[in-house]
């Protein structure tokens, strides 16, 4: 049911699909509780208290689950509506033979990114499956394609994101979610330690990395997403607290671009 139910809305265009979307996720918003006060929290915790501006990032919240249907099922059409200035960077590094790493916080369009990308050459993409079976069996066969390889947040995953930057190719990470036990270090978020993942700085030192910052802002009216691309120069730290602190520090400043488009309402800040 619910592929059908995305296959039927990736029929809408997609300026109705983020409309709609915005409106859902102001009615989620305006319901007390948890969700609410967590995304106000987060929101206020980075410098930003204005109640619209909370209003306005749970619209785009909502818009980036409704522009999914888009993304995975009308993948040709979602891509022709991106630009993205910037992508000589990874034109350079293919042409070189050069290892990429794309670090995407939840910010926009991030399901756009890797797939962008991947046109100019393969990537694997670390993710972790929702708790949900049905759901992830949905999320897993909707973002691997024939250029998109994904590895689960596991050993056995990590091990293929090696491989790949072995290879030359390019791999990302979506590095600003909350870890497993053990799996990183606290660092500042936005002056407040959150639970880091390090494994995307142990990846950043990988022999001859390009380490790119990817966000992919939303446009208005459903012309589609602005893909920005940044070199992350910043030496890699050798302890996992310091890693932490340099990944967070990337995050920040890629968040910063485009804020009102950040998901807020992810519980960035709990225990692994």
């Amino acid at each position: 049911m619910l592929v059908f139910a995305y296959r039927l809305l990736s029929r809408l265009p997609l300026g109705w699909l983020h409309g709609m979307g915005r409106l859902l996720g102001r009615l989620v918003y305006a319901i007390p509780g948890r969700y609410r006060d967590r995304l106000r929290a987060n929101a206020t915790q980075a410098g930003y208290d204005d109640p619209a501006f909370a209003r306005a990032a749970a619209g785009e919240i909502g818009a980036s689950m409704m522009e999914l249907a888009w993304v995975w099922f009308r993948s040709d059409d979602a891509l022709a509506r991106v630009v993205a200035p910037n992508l000589h960077l990874v034109e350079a590094a293919r042409r070189d033979g050069r290892p990429t790493l794309l670090l995407t916080p939840h910010l926009g369009g991030f399901e756009v990114s890797a797939r962008y990308v991947a046109q100019e050459r393969p990537i694997t993409v670390l993710y972790r499956p929702p708790k949900q079976a049905m759901l992830a069996k949905l999320v897993e066969s909707s973002r691997a394609s024939s250029q998109v390889a994904t590895a689960p947040a596991a050993m056995n995953g990590v091990r293929q994101l090696v491989r790949a930057l072995r290879k030359g190719e390019q791999i990302g990470i979506l590095p600003d979610q909350v870890p497993g036990a053990g799996e990183g270090a606290w660092g500042p978020f936005f002056g407040r330690d959150a639970y880091t993942m390090t494994l995307s700085a142990r990846l950043a030192r990988h022999p001859g990395t390009l380490v790119l910052g990817a966000v992919c802002q939303r446009l208005p009216q459903g012309r589609g997403w602005h893909l920005h691309l940044e070199p992350i120069d910043d030496p890699v730290p050798e302890s996992p607290e310091a890693q932490a602190a340099w990944v967070n520090s990337a995050m920040e400043r890629l968040i910063r671009l485009y804020p009102q488009q950040y998901m807020w309402g992810y519980n960035r800040y709990k225990n692994p």
